[in-house]
């Protein structure tokens, strides 16, 4: 056949005119249809063959899109050109006479000096376009024959541009090609030395270098960063975990090293810790679903382990040679073992070459579900997490943390062995921790947060509203909301020189009528301290509060494990049904409430736990109701040791009051309303009607900001102011035969005047807060006595009791008994009168009368003699006074009880 080509005729469509027919075009050549076959619609082989003569000169396309074009009829090339044929007949050869001329060549070679053999068939000078040595373009061609694989995955680095488009493979296999793995790591090269915020600071160059300043080896990256910039990335992260932190890792490290050449020497490895992962799993939710996953969770530690050294990178001794094999990467389910010695061929036994060998911290926990996120009615899950690297010994039992991690199996044999078939248990493998404690809360907090924070410390009122912030769905009870806002601020714990520690934190005990919101006050207690530990008397036992001991499953070790106490370390333990608890039990908190630490002697540990919290407990008195006739003692079943370690002891009484009662009638109506979900759908952006209210919020941010940066010092305090109180306090005891005064109550003042002044954001504590602590030290105290007893020492203490409070509430209160009495005396004095009428001439409501001389007597007593102000308060008109000027008395229409 010829392989001459011929030239192209005119006005004939080269290759772009064919491609711009075929997408509908307009040719050089004339107005084209998109078509097909353009032999068949032309009709004219002459084009035909012109157009494929064309082909021919630009060389046939064997593979590709149009090959097919190369194989159809073209019947002017089909055929042999005559011209060109050698028609000459040769006669033939004998084999001697071919034997002769082969050897008479060779001997043209010889004396010309010239080399051939059967290669030379192949390689000719023509073939070497460059004039490359035939031995060297043998060698190349050998080494493109063995690495053909990696010129094309080569080419594939060059050629991704849709990382997404995974051609095919599952997400996992595409990672770990070359091309994908090159061009992730590139991606994520770029993002972190390009990454900036809304200011223009470069995130990650800046966490780099501040890892690197505290030689650290692991620095966060945020998941909403990396989904902003480099979306492909954060799509396969969470598919392929294992992978693509490999990848990142190896990138950080390059990065690292890149800016600091000499860091191997800190570390040789640095880790990529994935933050804020948009969607939060329950632990009771993870399923199959979830396997392999990159998953984010959160929970209560209970129990950890030692960090001990897990293989990293292993190498074998050969014991037969002594030949060192590896190193072998260790991975986290099976272990990797060596063949055979490549040196004597033996296939063992090895054993670990431990100074070549390369660990890493490992380390074990037992996470738990938030009391808090537990569905009702069921028990806690928990499920084992594997912290490794720098991540151990990040947390101890009792923290909520947040983890970030793989959630992935691990085969079980002794699991297999009990359940009789083939079950997997699953761990996590922890990427990114969390603890979520004060410290983590203050850290977040904007600098916004922080200066409306302080200015609202400046506020005079700031203790009056933070008081009637505390529990706001609860009416009234304002001495036991103003108890629980010192507790949750907190005194300052002392430990001089190591020797003897005196707790700052304060307990609270409640105890008075049902019905009076004592668990209410717990509940919400355990909703704004920023660490709670909610549990009841009935169902805790000694072990339960403190801590037991058990034997672990697996190593059939003896573990310790946290009970409640120790589960709210720094923060608050909520115990209801004080009164239910057996005397055993009650005992084994004697240590936890006073010294702040249970010591623990079982089963070989001899050890002991920090329980570093305040104890907020409720009870019920014996027999159901509260008897003022008898002492607080006499009227719960506890000890005077647990008694003692009380600072605030709240009675709650459910007095008869008819305009209070009326009060508290509306209040709750009103707060059932106000907080129906219809109510609140339609009305979503209401205020809090009371101002003197702080949102909580900001109360639960003003809370931890104070405990974290605020540390009141004792320094210009009333000493003697103190010691008097004192020892009225111990003669008052002796002579009434009532609660116990000891020196812990000296150290319970102390400890609320440090709270106070923490709420004001002061670093002193002034005279102000001492008052304020010695008026609730004095309440607590008269509270607690028979109602004849505390008359009495309400007049002897008066001028503490007095303390900052209005006189408008003082003379309330005042006014408030004077009418009760009054009522009283006209129901006595109309009980027979009463039962003489008819049915409906009963009066529905009762006219009560205060003769204005007796308040002001009552009044000129504790050093107030102007009553104007206070006949003209809304909290007069509010309770239902009026004043008659003309006859010099007080008027309240009480409204009568219906009767059946």
């Amino acid at each position: 056949m010829s392989d001459t080509p011929s030239s192209p005729a005119p006005n004939v469509p080269s290759d772009m005119d064919r491609r711009n027919f075929r997408s509908g075009a307009t040719s050089p050549v004339g107005d084209f249809e998109p078509f097909e076959d353009e032999a068949e619609i032309l009709g004219d082989t002459t084009v035909r063959d012109e157009i494929y003569d064309e082909e021919e000169a630009d060389g046939e396309e064997l593979f590709g899109d149009n090959m097919e074009a190369d194989y159809r009829p073209a019947p002017h090339l089909d055929r042999y050109d005559m011209d060109d044929l050698d028609t000459e007949e040769y006669s033939d050869i004998s084999q001697a006479d071919r034997a002769a001329a082969e050897a008479e060549m060779r001997r043209r070679d010889r004396d010309a000096g010239v080399h051939r053999d059967h290669r030379d068939l192949f390689y000719d000078k023509s073939d070497d376009e460059d004039d490359i040595p035939r031995a060297k373009r043998r060698a190349a061609e050998k080494a493109a024959e063995i690495g053909a694989e990696t010129e094309t995955d080569a080419e594939m680095v060059e050629s991704i541009e849709n990382l997404e488009d995974t051609k095919g493979h599952s997400i996992k296999e595409w990672v770990s090609m070359l091309g994908p793995r090159t061009e992730i790591s590139n991606r994520f090269n770029s993002f972190l030395r390009t990454f900036v915020d809304d200011k223009g600071h470069y995130v990650y160059r800046e966490r780099i270098r501040r890892m690197c300043e505290q030689n650290n080896s692991s620095f966060v990256v945020s998941f909403s960063d990396l989904a902003h910039n480099q979306h492909v990335l954060a799509y396969f992260l969470p598919e392929a975990p294992f992978q693509m932190l490999d990848i990142l890792d190896k990138v950080a490290k390059e990065m690292v090293l890149s800016l600091y050449p000499t860091y191997e020497r800190v570390t040789n490895e640095i880790h990529v810790r994935i933050s804020d992962l948009p969607l939060v799993e329950e632990l009771r939710t993870f399923r199959k679903l979830h396997l392999n996953q990159l998953v984010r969770t959160l929970g209560v530690v209970t129990a950890t382990t030692g960090v001990l050294p897990q293989l990293s990178v292993i190498k074998y001794d050969c014991v037969k040679c002594g030949y060192v094999l590896g190193p072998f990467v260790q991975s986290q389910n099976t272990e990797v073992k060596p063949g055979s010695c490549p040196e004597c061929q033996s296939v063992g036994p090895f054993s670990i070459n431990m100074e070549q060998t390369l660990y890493r911290n490992y380390q074990k926990i037992t996470l738990q579900e938030s009391p808090g996120r537990i569905p009702a009615g069921r028990i806690p899950r928990s499920k084992d997490c594997v912290l490794l690297a720098d991540l151990c010994d990040q947390c101890k039992p009792g923290d909520e943390i947040e983890v970030t991690g793989i959630y992935t199996n691990n085969y079980d044999g002794s699991l297999n062995t009990e359940q009789g078939f083939p079950v997997f248990a699953t761990v996590l493998i922890a990427n990114h921790l969390v603890v979520k404690d004060s410290k983590q809360v203050v850290a977040s907090l904007t600098d916004e947060d922080i200066s409306t924070i302080q200015r609202l410390s400046r506020d005079p009122r700031i203790s009056d509203r933070i008081t009637q912030s505390m529990a706001p769905s609860i009416y009234g009870h304002e001495y036991i909301k103003r108890g629980l806002a010192l507790c949750l601020f907190g005194g300052e714990s002392k430990n001089p020189g190591n020797k003897h520690k005196i707790r700052g934190d304060i307990n609270i005990l409640l105890c008075g009528d049902p019905g009076t919101a004592k668990s209410q006050f717990l509940k919400y207690t355990e909703k704004i301290a920023p660490r709670a530990v909610f549990t009841t008397g009935q169902g805790a036992s000694a072990v339960g509060l403190t801590a037991y001991v058990r034997r672990n499953p697996t190593t059939r070790e003896w573990t310790l494990e946290a009970g409640a106490l120790v589960l709210a370390d720094m923060g608050v333990c909520l115990i209801d049904e004080f009164d239910k608890m057996n005397d055993q039990d009650r005992t084994s908190i004697h240590e936890a409430m006073e010294q702040q630490s249970i010591s623990v002697s079982k089963a070989g540990i001899v050890t002991s736990l920090q329980a570093r919290c305040a104890v907020i407990a409720a009870a019920n008195p014996i027999g159901g109701r509260y008897d003022p006739s008898m002492t607080f003692s006499e009227n719960v079943n506890l000890s005077e040791p647990i008694l003692s370690r009380f600072d605030i002891l709240c009675v709650v009484k459910d007095e008869f009051d008819p305009m209070q009662d009326k009060h508290l009638a509306e209040f709750v109506v009103a707060s059932h309303i106000k907080h129906h979900p219809s109510k609140e759908a339609e009305e979503p952006d209401t205020q809090p009607e009371d101002t003197m209210q702080i949102p909580q919020d900001l109360l639960k941010k003003y809370i931890v900001y104070a405990k974290e940066n605020v540390h009141p010092k004792l320094s210009n305090m009333d000493q003697d102011k103190i010691a008097n109180m004192y020892s009225q306090l111990r003669q008052e005891s002796l002579s009434t035969g009532s609660l116990p005064i000891t020196v812990r109550h000296i150290e319970s003042v102390i400890r609320m005047s440090e709270a106070h002044a923490r709420m004001h954001l002061r670093d002193t504590v002034q005279d102000v807060d001492v008052n304020m602590a010695i008026r609730m030290m004095l309440e607590s105290f008269i509270e607690a006595q028979k109602f004849s007893v505390m008359k009495k020492m309400r007049a002897t203490f008066q001028k503490y009791l007095s303390f900052q409070r209005d006189h408008s509430e003082l003379l309330f209160f005042i006014l408030r008994q004077l009418t009760l009495d009054q009522l009283a005396y006209q129901r006595c004095k109309e009980a027979g009168r009463r039962g003489k009428q008819a049915e409906g001439d009963r009066p529905r409501t009762t006219v009560v009368e205060v003769m204005e001389r007796d308040l002001s007597e009552r009044a000129k007593a504790i050093d107030i003699f102007n009553l104007k102000p206070f006949l003209e308060s809304e909290l007069f008109r509010q309770n239902g006074f009026t004043y008659d000027a003309k006859r010099k008395v007080i008027v309240q229409v009480v409204p009568e009880a219906a009767e059946p």
